[in-house]
Formats: structure tokens, C-alpha cells, sequence
């Protein structure tokens, strides 16, 4: 199982994802989910993968792969002109190989589905923010749906939802999005910590600024301590529940 979300804010863009993978309890891994595409001063790109972890690899190969083809050919991710174009590239991708695996593997589909989170900016637009279906169709980020979250979103999604603000600093989106994780993480064990970052400022067009979180990081615990206590206090000022009480009352 796999937690991504990547979030709109009026300074950027922030993505975060897990990078647990498992089959079975005795089995878990750790992969990299989270890949970024750059040209300095013209683009930059990135990539949220939750599904099966072969056609997120192959997805992300091929996409790679094409960016070193020759110019003649159709244009690859660093080369389409706006970033619907290369939500575009990105999903018939997505879709070509889910629909090889199926046909050269096992007959059941969900067997080899995948979604991805794709965020960037190309020079001459504004960052934006698309969520891609293993169908190879997909929506973009607006100001009702200002993030997207891809995996095991049920934990994580309240917090995000109550709390979001588009004039939220970096700082105050991180610590935000480490209890959206900390409460899944707690929630459902095939999510874990490492957790990957990337912060993206607008108008930047670079690789924005990347980091990870691992399991005993200080500042990731100190927000999940925090957060725990934070929510027992709040509990505790509530007002009593009264035994006999009428439902009107």
C-alpha cells in the first residue's frame, strides 16, 4: 500500500509520499515513489506513483527513456510545450503499459493498475497539478479541489480537509501533511516511514527543495507526540456527555 498527496498552495506546490511497499507481513520494502524531472529555468516536473509497483516502475522508465530519444520522435515530458500536454504524455503512458501487462501477464486488470500524482511547471504558465487514472484519463487541482491524495487516503484525509489553507507557509503545509501521515501510518501498517518531501516555490523552475523523513526523525516524532497530546486535550474540554439526556436536548 502506498500514502502520496500533492497540494496546491498560492506559493507552490508540495508533494509527500511513503515509500513502504509489501506482500504479506513478512515481505515489506522500501521504494521510491516520488520523481522529479528538471531543466533549469524551463520546467520542472514531478511524479506520484501508488499501485502496482512494476507498472509504476515501467511507467516511470519509459517515461525516462523518451526524454533521451531522438528529437524527431514524439515529445517527451521536457519537451511538451504546457503541463496539460505532459499530463497528457504521462497518462497514455500509464494506460499502454497497464494494458501490456495485461495482456502478456495475468487477465485480472485491478492486478496491474496504478495512479499518479503530476505536478510542475513549465515556463510561460502557471504550476499545476493533475491526478491521473489507471484508465489514462485524468482531472486537474482547482480551487474546490486544491489536493490530491493517491493509496490508503482515508486516515490521512480529515485533517487535510478541515485544516488546508492556500496561504499556508512550507512550514506550516509540512507539519500539516506529517499528522495527515502520522495518522495513517498508525492507521494501517503496510504505510511507513521513510517519508519523502519536495517543496516547490513558483516561478522557481528548479528541482525545488527535497528532503526525507525517517522513522526516528526528531521533528517528525515531536508532531506526532504533539499531535496525540493535542487531541486529548481538545477531547477533555468537550463538553460531558449526561446519562438520561432526551435526543433534542
Amino acid at each position: 500500500m502506498t500514502y502520496a498527496v500533492g497540494m496546491r498552495l498560492n506559493r507552490g506546490l508540495v508533494f509527500m509520499s511513503d515509500t513502504r511497499t509489501n506482500a504479506g507481513v513478512d515481505n515489506i520494502s522500501t521504494f521510491n515513489k516520488m520523481f522529479n524531472w528538471t531543466v533549469e529555468g524551463d520546467r520542472s516536473i514531478t511524479i506520484l506513483a501508488a499501485g502496482n509497483l512494476a507498472t509504476t516502475q515501467a511507467t516511470i522508465s519509459l517515461l525516462e527513456e523518451r526524454t533521451k530519444a531522438p528529437k524527431d520522435r514524439s515529445p517527451s515530458i521536457l519537451e511538451a510545450p504546457t503541463m496539460f500536454q505532459v499530463a497528457q504524455l504521462v497518462a497514455a503512458t500509464l494506460n499502454d503499459v497497464i494494458e501490456e501487462h495485461s495482456r502478456s501477464g495475468q487477465q485480472a486488470d485491478s492486478a496491474f493498475h496504478a495512479t499518479l500524482i503530476l505536478g510542475g511547471q513549465i515556463k510561460g504558465g502557471p504550476s499545476r497539478l493533475f491526478l491521473i487514472y489507471p484508465e489514462g484519463n485524468f482531472i486537474e487541482a482547482g480551487a474546490d479541489t486544491p489536493f490530491f491524495q493517491i493509496g490508503e487516503t482515508k486516515y490521512g484525509r480529515p485533517i487535510l480537509v478541515r485544516a488546508y489553507d492556500p496561504e499556508m507557509s512550507f512550514s506550516e503545509t509540512v507539519k500539516l501533511l506529517l499528522v495527515s501521515f502520522d495518522s495513517t501510518i498508525k492507521a494501517n501498517l503496510s504505510v511507513g516511514a521513510p517519508l519523502d518531501l519536495l517543496l516547490y516555490d513558483e516561478d522557481s523552475l528548479d528541482g525545488g527543495t527535497r528532503s526525507r523523513f525517517e522513522a526516528d526523525d526528531q521533528y517528525f516524532r515531536i508532531v506526532s507526540d504533539g499531535w496525540g497530546d493535542a487531541l486529548k486535550s481538545a477531547l477533555a474540554k468537550l463538553p460531558e456527555y449526561k446519562t438520561g439526556r432526551k435526543s433534542n436536548d
